[in-house]
C-alpha cells in the first residue's frame, strides 16, 4: 500500500493511537526525542544538547518523528506539557513502542503510527496537514514555502 493522491492532495494512511482530528503546521525530525531531560515541558521546547530541533518549539504543531528515547519518564515529560498548555496538536511517529504509546494517550493529542509510506519521507517541516486519527489518514493541505535562493 502506498500513500494516494485524493483530488492533488497527498493523503497518507495509518493506525489510530490516539483519536481525534486536528489541523496544523508540520514540525520533522529523524531523531527520537527524549523526554526526561529532553525537553523543556512547560515551553513545549525540545532542549536535548545534540539533538537537531534544540531550541525549537512544538506546541501547537504536528510533530513528526521516531519515536520515544531514555527512560519511561518520557510519557511524564509530555503530559506536563498538556498541563502546561503547550503540547503538540498531533503526533506522527515511525517506531511503536509502550512508552511512545503512554506518552501520546497520557499528551492527549491525536497520535498515528504504521504508515503506508514514511511520513518523514513524504512531509516536512512548515507544511500543513490535517490529522484524522479516527479516520487513519493525514491529509497534506499546504507545502511548506520555498525559501528563494539568493544569489
Amino acid at each position: 500500500m502506498t500513500t494516494v493522491d485524493i483530488m492533488d492532495q497527498q493523503v497518507l494512511c495509518g493506525r489510530k493511537v490516539v483519536g481525534g482530528c486536528v489541523e496544523g503546521e508540520v514540525l520533522c525530525t529523524e531523531a527520537h526525542i527524549s523526554g526526561w531531560g529532553g525537553i523543556d515541558s512547560r515551553t513545549g521546547t525540545i532542549v536535548e544538547t545534540r539533538h537537531p530541533l534544540r531550541g525549537q518549539s512544538f506546541a501547537g504543531k504536528v510533530l513528526v518523528f521516531p519515536g520515544a528515547k531514555g527512560s519511561s519518564g518520557w510519557s511524564n515529560a509530555f503530559h506536563l506539557t498538556r498541563s502546561m498548555g503547550v503540547a503538540p496538536a498531533a503526533m506522527l511517529f515511525t517506531e511503536m513502542s509502550t512508552k511512545i504509546a503512554l506518552g501520546a494517550v497520557v499528551t492527549r493529542a491525536p497520535a498515528m503510527t504504521d504508515f503506508d509510506a514514511d511520513p518523514l519521507v513524504v512531509l516536512r517541516t512548515g507544511d500543513w496537514v490535517r490529522v484524522d486519527a479516527d479516520k487513519g489518514i493525514v491529509q497534506l493541505l499546504r507545502r511548506a514555502q520555498e525559501q528563494p535562493t539568493v544569489p
